[in-house]
């Protein structure tokens, strides 16, 4: 029997959202997000350990022995960090991840010393046209073209480091959030503050039913996401299946939506698992979820971190589709709505493949996956071999 879903709260999770949204988390600067998500689990009577760099692992028992799964976001977001105090008592600053400085320029952003903090913002090196006129449009696009204004009275580099600033101090970018009457949720940082808070938002769901999964489930917030370590030290041995709740880039030739879901099937480290990913379709199909498969050209995740750190695992990706991702990001509630169904969904059924269970698998039983989920790969007899004699 289906099980039924249990409802997603989506004022809560609006209110997750922007309570996120307003707290500075640029990778490497992270403590103040962890405390706010560790306090929302605690509120919902989940149990979590903190490992030193502050990485949330909560644990929902399951119904059922067996292997664990994983669910995965990350809290950090793309930033910034000093690299050069200017003789003016301007600053240049460095990206913290990939992004372009296109969607820096004119920025609002906080600095944070060692024992203060000051407000500023990031302008490029001709920023007055008045001044500089046409020759404005000829700059290039790139870091070493804008630089840091600070709203304190500075002229030099000796006075930047008087007021409490120094080279390495992180910058945050302001996220200046909207929430449309339509639905739509435009800001910065929605990569992935939004995906943390559908996560939280599915264990609310959860709590609030009573509902435990099928299978006891790691529920991650990892720290170092848009810099590539991500998830990589943080699964135990016996996980068998991760999942991943990430942004999904709707742009001309991809496929992602700003509704539904997204089931990522490829990015730039290669496939995901066939048999998660095809059993994430059909929950989606089920439950009637909306939901589009998408390839992504330029795009890392925790899942891919996890197995590169040699974790034996089946990763798959759920997205939310968002428009201009690392720019000013636009999605919607619905697509964060039905990643958090999805994930309700997933809690509830059982493994991808039930011979996960098993530490070593008979070759016959492995060979099954390929007769009833992909008679297409079935090898075929082989046919006899050609031999060609050379001629003279």
């Amino acid at each position: 029997m289906l099980p039924k879903l249990p409802a997603i709260d989506t004022q809560y999770l609006t209110r997750r959202l922007l309570d996120m949204l307003a707290i500075p988390s640029p990778t490497g600067f992270t403590d103040s997000i962890v405390y706010y998500v560790g306090r929302c689990l605690e509120e919902l009577g989940v149990g979590y350990t903190l490992s030193r760099r502050g990485t949330l692992c909560a644990t929902l028992p399951g119904e059922v022995k067996g292997p664990k799964r994983a669910l995965v976001t990350h809290l950090d977001t793309i930033g910034a960090m000093v690299r050069e105090i200017k003789p003016n008592g301007r600053l240049a600053i460095t990206p913290i991840g990939h992004w372009s400085s296109r969607f820096a320029e004119g920025g609002r952003v906080t600095l944070f010393g060692e024992r203060i903090q000051y407000r500023g913002t990031v302008l490029p090196l001709m920023a007055a046209g008045h001044a500089f006129n046409e020759a404005i449009d000829t700059q290039p696009v790139n870091w070493d073209q804008v630089e840091v204004r600070l709203d304190v009275a500075v002229q030099s580099a000796d006075d930047v480091r008087a007021a409490g600033l120094e080279v390495g101090d992180f910058v945050a970018f302001d996220a200046h959030p909207e929430i449309t009457e339509t639905g739509f949720i435009i800001s910065r940082h929605l990569d992935n503050k939004a995906g943390a808070a559908s996560l939280l938002a599915t264990l609310e769901a959860m709590q609030r039913h009573q509902l435990r999964p099928r299978l006891t489930t790691e529920v991650l917030f990892t720290l170092s996401e848009e810099v590539g370590s991500g998830a990589g030290h943080a699964l135990d041995d016996d996980v068998t299946e991760f999942v991943g709740i990430d942004i999904g880039p709707v742009a001309s030739g991809q496929n992602a939506r700003e509704t539904g879901v997204t089931v990522a099937m490829k990015d730039s480290s290669g496939p995901f698992d066939y048999h998660l990913s095809h059993h994430l379709i059909d929950l989606c199909r089920r439950h009637d979820i909306p939901w589009q498969r998408d390839v992504f050209r330029f795009y890392y995740s925790d899942a891919v971190s996890a197995v590169q750190a040699g974790h034996d695992i089946r990763p798959a990706l759920i997205t939310f589709g968002t428009d201009a991702t690392h720019g000013y990001e636009r999605t919607h509630l619905h697509a964060l709505e039905s990643c958090a169904r999805l994930m309700s969904a997933y809690l509830l059924s059982d493994l991808a493949w039930k011979a996960d269970r098993k530490q070593d698998v008979p070759l016959q039983e492995f060979a099954a996956k390929i007769t009833e989920q992909a008679p297409q790969a079935m090898p075929r007899e082989r046919p006899e071999a050609v031999i060609l004699t050379p001629t003279t």
